[in-house]
């Protein structure tokens, strides 16, 4: 856990640092950051196999030759995994993502679509990044926020939804671009498609990427009352925030009701603003799994542990399409989705 810094003066209460793994606040629990630099993919749709060679597969962390591999052995990602007791919001900016899940719904997203999972109950599914280009490079940019729910709504039906980039609300003024993806900003609304969700526009959740490029400005009114703010850098040089000066990987934890502008006074930058009143509710999380009590957590990762192989609809943890699929998602019923734009 990163320890801020001395409280600056104004709006910013405090200000530290971040890396792949961002520290939030309530209600949401956690962001993970992926950007890495993938070689062309061969007929696996994974990385040739020289430049995987002596890595720790399985849990490759660790950047080389531009990429990590993370949980996946053949294609990079995350192969069968479970979530309970929350929601996740994940956006590839740039890249594919394939996921399965065990209730038989799976698809493929990327270059700007969302998808949001609602894993109230144990939920498995693999997210794995299959490299379809075979000609050049596959860079990717994905980011993933989980977002808790209340106790009085854990443990009840889960789902999925892919929202196509065309379907996101954008909003540009003053050269700078923002992309809505929870909540209202300058006319435009978006949030989660699930009932069970937190993050609704009425409990005051925003989730803001902003591409700034240089010697661009936006500015901010107040949040909703009583909601914890903060704001990522997560790419870019320098930026100035109501006289608190900060760089790539700087976040700034913002008063809630104040207004605030944030300007860009050096290269190209990414920034994001997250923003929600807190659930404020007394859980117990381990690993993958945020309940009620310690008690229910250990059963359910048991259970995980004793169901998670018998579960488990497909021939491979680690399952991705093929390289022609298309962006699409596939539900338990037969129904499918594909964006207007395929």
């Amino acid at each position: 856990m990163a320890l801020f810094s001395k409280k600056p003066t104004g709006p910013v209460i405090k200000k530290t640092v971040f890396e792949m793994h961002w520290d939030t606040e309530d209600p949401f629990m956690f962001v993970s950051h992926h950007e890495d630099d993938y070689p062309h993919g061969n007929r696996q749709l994974a990385p040739p196999l020289e430049e995987i060679g002596g890595r720790d597969l399985g849990r490759d962390y660790e950047k080389r030759l531009g990429f990590r591999m993370y949980h996946g052995k053949v294609v990079p990602g995350f192969p069968m995994h479970a979530h309970w007791g929350y929601e996740t919001l994940t956006l590839p900016e740039i890249g594919y993502i394939d996921h399965f899940d065990h209730d038989g719904a799976h698809g493929r997203f990327g270059f700007g679509d969302i998808q949001w999972v609602m894993a109230s109950s144990k939920y498995m599914h693999n997210e794995m990044y299959p490299l379809v280009n075979k000609e050049g490079r596959n860079p990717n940019d994905i980011t993933q926020i989980m977002i808790n729910i209340p106790l009085e709504r854990k443990n009840r039906e889960n789902s999925v939804t892919t929202v196509w980039r065309d379907e996101i609300p954008v909003v540009e003024k003053d050269g700078v671009r923002v992309k809505v993806l929870c909540g209202e900003f300058m006319g435009e609304s978006i949030e989660s498609p699930s009932p069970l969700s937190w993050a609704k526009i009425e409990n005051g959740v925003r989730i803001l990427r902003m591409d700034m490029p240089a010697g661009t400005s936006i500015t901010f009114g107040p949040a909703a009352e009583g909601a914890n703010r903060n704001l990522y850098m997560v790419s870019g040089s320098a930026a100035d925030v109501m006289g608190t000066k900060i760089m790539h990987n700087d976040r700034l934890k913002i008063d809630s009701q104040a207004e605030f502008t944030i300007i860009n006074e050096g290269t190209d930058a990414v920034l994001w603003l997250l923003e929600g009143k807190p659930i404020s509710q007394k859980m117990a999380t381990f690993g993958p799994v945020t309940l009620g009590s310690v008690k229910e957590v250990r059963e359910a990762l048991d259970d995980i542990r004793k169901r998670e192989y018998v579960d488990w609809p497909f021939d491979v943890i680690d399952k991705v399409h093929l390289e022609d699929t298309g962006r699409f998602i596939a539900y338990p019923d037969g129904t499918e989705n594909r964006p207007k734009s395929e």
